[in-house]
């Protein structure tokens, strides 16, 4: 499942990460990536625990935290800490696929990356190219969303950001560890929760222990089989 969460950052958020992501000091983004990742990337990054990147990141997770549409989504356990890279022209990120268990900085703690999340900062008219491109099993998916949407996709889909002809994109990315690890049943738990939603909407306040609930139930008993905890 590949799905957009819309407006996680305001206006004012993402002009003062701009602000500040703007006149940073940044590093060779090739030295977080694996082996065969450093021969594709081509791009900046703050370091794992930059100062900067740690303030903007618990923006990131305290909006994330009151956000309904990425809790339905993600069903999150873990979320890795938010990091940041700049793509300037000439820069890509050639066809890879993220590593499947990701370290926590400066701690023991592991995350695996059931989940892969890109968070536009820049506005798409701001660059040309830069297209986050994800090949999933519906094929070939471009994304260049507005600033401050965030797009969702499997961990395991082989992805690629095309090369940036002019201007400067700006982004957040981090990996999500679900309750539930396989995507089709993240998926079936999505929608059986928009549905649920749509009946209960459709549903008269009076009926209490109708539809909904039954079909709420539903949802719960599959979490309860599928969820790890």
């Amino acid at each position: 499942m590949l799905i957009t969460i819309p407006a996680v950052l305001n206006q004012d958020q993402l002009q003062e990460f701009r602000r500040e992501l703007m006149v940073v000091e940044w590093s060779d983004g090739r030295g977080s990536a694996g082996y065969l990742a450093q021969q594709v990337k081509r791009n900046l990054q703050l370091p794992d625990e930059h100062r900067l990147g740690r303030k903007l990141g618990e923006v990131i997770l305290r909006a994330l935290h009151g956000n309904q549409l990425f809790t339905a989504v993600a069903l999150p356990y873990k979320i890795l800490p938010p990091l940041f890279n700049c793509y300037q022209p000439g820069q890509t990120y050639g066809r890879h696929v993220d590593g499947a268990i990701r370290p926590v900085t400066g701690t023991p703690h592991r995350v695996r990356t059931d989940l892969s999340a890109t968070l536009f900062l820049s506005d798409p008219a701001s660059y040309d190219g830069g297209e986050l491109v994800i090949n999933d099993t519906f094929g070939e998916r471009i994304v260049k969303l507005a600033a401050g949407d965030m797009v969702l996709y499997p961990g395991t889909s082989v992805h690629h950001v095309r090369p940036i002809t002019q201007g400067t994109r700006l982004a957040s990315f981090f990996w999500i560890q679900s309750m539930v690890r396989e995507d089709h049943k993240r998926t079936l738990l999505f929608e059986l929760d928009r549905a649920i939603q749509q009946v209960s909407a459709m549903t008269s306040a009076n009926a209490a222990g109708g539809p909904a609930t039954d079909l709420s139930g539903v949802y719960h008993n599959l979490l309860r089989l599928w969820a790890e905890v």
